[in-house]
This record gives structure tokens, C-alpha cells and sequence, in this order.
């Protein structure tokens, strides 16, 4: 019988739109009078089971960004009700939650502790890590001397090692040269074969055909299609012309 790992029901999320930072900071004592408003998500209905490989796909704007802030417990939802059920790591923001002045060994060790890992667990993985990042000898300097690049293999590196129930995954496949990306895609591939659950966005059709049996086809916040891939791209390309 198929269990469900992430199930969002009828998930609104609305975010005021400020002209500048100034009424944003304003916002924080009076509320503001007739703001323009944005509906991330209208009425989201889904189930996704343990195992299975998700795409979701839309126009920049659809609701991507948002629906996975919420499954990472970062957004929360204006109505609705959202259960994760497991662990979630996240390729979104890879260098999110560095301290710029603790070496790279350090940060394993602080991303670990933000994910609720315990000591034991991290130095069972952190040679993997190491190894997978492939930053050398930089891995015992503080990250403020690393490299954009450098940071982005270490944030991924520390994701997908560290045995998660599901992982989110954020157009993350462009980290790094064509041998890393090839790496980084077949990490990804055995996490699929280890029967985890994957949340896959992007905008690259092939990617989301060679990963995902099953799409979400997301249009202005609303679900507009769930189903086979295949199906769920060709509906989009329809929609677009």
C-alpha cells in the first residue's frame, strides 16, 4: 500500500507586494492600506508518496519557489494544511546557513546540527562529503576565502550525503564543471534508486523526463495538471503557444 510523504490540501499563500523597502519596514507597525497583492499558491491539493520522483514544472512566477519553501518549512501557508512526513533536504539555497568564518569541516558539522543530526552520524558521512566536494585542502580554511563555485560543491555535497527521506532539488544541477554537473547527476540518480522521494524542478524538459515518471504542471499558483510527465510537458508546451 502506497504511503504518503508529503500531502498539501487546499494550500493558499498570499504575499503583499511593497514598493520599496522603506514601506516594507513601515509594514512591521501599521498595516498597510489596499496593497497589491500576489497569490503564490490558490488552492493546492497534491499527495506524493514515499519513493517517488515528483517534477514540477511552470513559468517563473507559477509557484515553484514557494510550494517548495513550504515542504522545507521555510514559508507557511495563509490556509491550508501541508504534512511532511521525513526528513527534507534541500538543493534550493546550497550556501544558506555557512558561517563565513568557520572552515568548511566546521560547516559540515554547523548544517548538520541546523538539520537535527547528531555528532555520531555527521563523522559517519563527513569523509564522504569531503571527498564529494572536491575542494582539497580548502576544506580546513574558513569559507569566507572559498570561491562561489566552491561554497555551492560544499552546500551540495552536505545535501545529498546526508541520508535524506526526500530531497528538493532547485534547477541545482548547475554546480560546477561538466564533470561535477555529471556527478552531481548521478548522486542524485542513486538516491532515486535507493526508493527516496524527490521533488525535482526545472526547466530543462529532458532532465524532468529522465528523472521524474510524474509532474505537477503549476500556472499562476494553481495546479493545472498532475500526472505522467510526458502528459504533464505536453500540456505546458500547449499552454505556452
Amino acid at each position: 500500500m502506497a504511503e504518503p510523504i508529503i500531502t498539501f490540501k487546499n494550500v493558499s499563500k498570499t504575499y503583499i507586494l511593497y514598493k520599496n523597502d522603506q514601506a516594507r519596514f513601515k509594514a512591521l507597525f501599521f498595516k498597510p492600506k489596499n496593497p497589491k497583492t500576489n497569490k503564490a499558491l490558490n488552492d493546492v491539493s497534491f499527495t506524493i508518496n514515499r519513493g517517488e520522483s515528483v517534477g514540477i514544472i511552470g513559468d517563473n512566477g507559477a509557484g515553484k519557489s514557494t510550494l517548495l519553501k513550504m515542504i522545507t518549512g521555510v514559508a507557511y501557508p495563509d490556509e491550508g494544511d501541508i504534512t511532511v512526513n521525513g526528513q527534507v533536504a534541500a538543493l534550493l539555497e546550497l550556501t544558506a546557513g555557512f558561517s563565513l568564518e568557520m572552515t568548511g569541516r566546521e560547516n559540515i558539522y554547523l548544517k548538520g546540527y541546523i538539520l537535527g543530526l547528531k555528532d555520531d552520524f555527521i563523522k559517519t558521512i563527513e569523509n564522504d562529503i569531503v571527498e564529494f566536494a572536491q575542494i582539497g585542502d580548502y576544506i580546513d580554511q574558513p569559507v569566507r576565502t572559498y570561491s562561489s563555485g566552491m561554497k555551492m560543491r560544499l552546500g551540495f555535497a552536505i545535501n545529498v550525503n546526508i541520508d535524506p527521506d526526500i530531497l528538493v532539488i532547485d534547477e541545482a544541477l548547475s554546480v560546477g564543471d561538466a564533470k561535477f554537473k555529471k556527478k552531481c547527476k548521478d548522486k542524485i540518480s542513486s538516491i532515486i534508486k535507493q526508493g527516496k522521494t524527490v521533488l525535482y524542478v526545472s526547466h530543462s524538459k529532458d532532465s524532468v523526463k529522465e528523472m521524474c515518471p510524474r509532474s505537477i504542471y503549476l500556472k499562476k499558483g494553481t495546479v493545472i495538471f498532475d500526472g505522467p510527465t510526458e502528459e504533464a510537458l505536453k500540456i505546458y508546451a500547449e499552454q505556452k503557444k
